[in-house]
């Protein structure tokens, strides 16, 4: 009696660690989905469920790319550094729409392309044929992730910036690659984090005179990497900013 009454307690047990491991797998599979909002299988994507981007440039084709926009609100906010003598990376844009009168003159710096614009053909590792101490402020914007030393170029910036000179730097935290046109000679080889930029800066410059910010939320992330433009934003959805989402980085250094 006492075999038949152990059997039957040590079948029930087997039985409910069968039946609570069965409830597991269910419970996986049907409830888990409930309990988060919305719903597992519920989100509408709706034109943005595609392989492919509306735009491979960067929603140039259709009005400001994001990254632009959050370019020119970094170079807005620090447009009294741009002064003096300056020099700028591909072209004079941010130079002649920020800088104004404040600044004497300027240089235009690529590393093969000869343009009308461009007064010094470098590589900005180097650039041995630039005089140390040459300028006020520097523009980096959108160049250090196409530089596989960019350590080096960093360098390079704070040698020829005058004391008290200013480098304004940007570069992506996330972005599609940037495939180079066949008359130019360059490679896409990084993306930033804040805390990446802070530390490459500080082996050149001192730690003091850096500052360093991110842009970008989840939303503005999103749009940007499938193509779309700033104005399909609003403000509100582009100022937004989510530290877990560094759409772009920001530098601003002053050389001692």
């Amino acid at each position: 009696m006492e075999e038949n009454k152990c059997d039957w307690k040590f079948s029930s047990f087997i039985f409910l660690v069968k039946f609570y491991r069965w409830w597991q797998r269910q419970k996986k599979r049907f409830w888990n989905p409930w309990t988060r909002w919305p719903p597992i299988g519920s989100i509408d994507f709706g034109d943005l469920r595609r392989l492919s981007p509306f735009s491979r440039n960067y929603g140039l084709d259709r009005g400001l790319p994001i990254d632009r926009y959050y370019i020119e609100r970094f170079l807005q906010g620090h447009s009294s550094d741009i002064q003096g003598r300056a020099l700028e990376i591909g072209d004079s844009r941010y130079i002649r729409t920020f800088g104004g009168e404040d600044v004497v003159a300027y240089d235009v710096l690529h590393v093969s392309v000869r343009k009308p614009e461009v007064t010094i053909i470098a590589d900005l590792t180097s650039a041995e044929q630039i005089p140390a101490d040459r300028y006020d402020c520097i523009i980096l914007t959108q160049t250090l992730q196409l530089i596989y030393r960019a350590g080096e170029a960093i360098k390079t910036a704070y040698r020829i910036l005058k004391p008290g000179g200013v480098v304004l730097a940007t570069f992506p935290g996330c972005s599609q690659i940037n495939h180079p046109s066949p008359v130019e000679d360059w490679k896409d080889y990084w993306r930033f984090t804040k805390e990446a930029a802070q530390r490459l800066f500080e082996e050149v410059f001192p730690p003091a005179q850096i500052t360093v910010q991110a842009f970008g939320n989840a939303l503005a992330a999103a749009a940007f990497l499938f193509g779309l433009a700033a104005e399909e934003l609003s403000p509100e959805e582009l100022d937004y900013h989510d530290p877990d989402y560094e759409l772009l980085i920001a530098v601003r250094a002053v050389k001692k």
